[in-house]
């Protein structure tokens, strides 16, 4: 008999979230200021295709290590799309996207209630044609391991029409993940040195 607790999938979960969290942190202390500039500064051809020109792609903010996404946003403007970040009213309240008219500055922004920056106007809401997500970890086939409050997914859930892609450091992709019913495969997954084509 196997003497060891049975592993439920939230407490699964949250023992990766920490290893992972910690092996990206490092990762990221380890790379030279001026390398981090240049990498993931703008979306690769194959993922170009998936924004057309006049399309409104979802963005997060980075906080702390997460991989960078300002060189995407700024990549986008230039070239005819439009950017959205999520947007909170409240702690209480669920996750919106509003449009981010000038990705070259930070006014007009302002922390939301997670800590993350956000358009401070609630009136530019929007629907995005395609969500780029943070995310903890990943696996090859597009499973993803996120920050662990639920807002990605509840907002997936409510539009699941729209395709979401991850962006991540190459040291965050995981050979398997646990997977819950709520959580939705990406169609890709952008590292600094490859794509994975996950469920596209």
């Amino acid at each position: 008999m196997d003497p060891s607790p049975p592993m439920f999938p939230t407490d699964h979960k949250a023992r990766l979230r920490k290893e992972y969290r910690a092996w990206r942190r490092e990762h990221v202390a380890s790379l030279p200021e001026g390398l981090r500039a240049l990498i993931l500064n703008r979306p690769p051809a194959p993922i170009v295709d998936m924004m057309p020109e006049g399309a409104t792609v979802g963005l997060y903010y980075p906080v702390g290590a997460e991989a960078p996404t300002l060189g995407w946003a700024r990549w986008l403007a230039e070239n005819g799309r439009r950017v959205a970040l999520p947007g909170f009213a409240s702690r209480e309240s669920t996750m919106e996207f509003r449009e981010w008219t000038n990705p070259f500055d930070e006014e007009g922004l302002t922390v939301c209630p997670w800590g993350a920056l956000q358009p401070s106007h609630p009136g530019a809401r929007v629907i995005p044609d395609l969500v780029v997500v943070p995310l903890v970890a990943f696996t090859a086939r597009g499973e993803r391991l996120g920050q662990g409050g639920g807002h990605y997914d509840r907002w997936l859930d409510a539009n699941p029409l729209v395709p979401a892609i991850g962006l991540a450091w190459d040291c965050q992709i995981a050979d398997a993940l646990p997977v819950e019913d709520h959580d939705r495969h990406l169609a890709a997954v952008v590292t600094p040195t490859r794509i994975y084509e996950g469920s596209l």
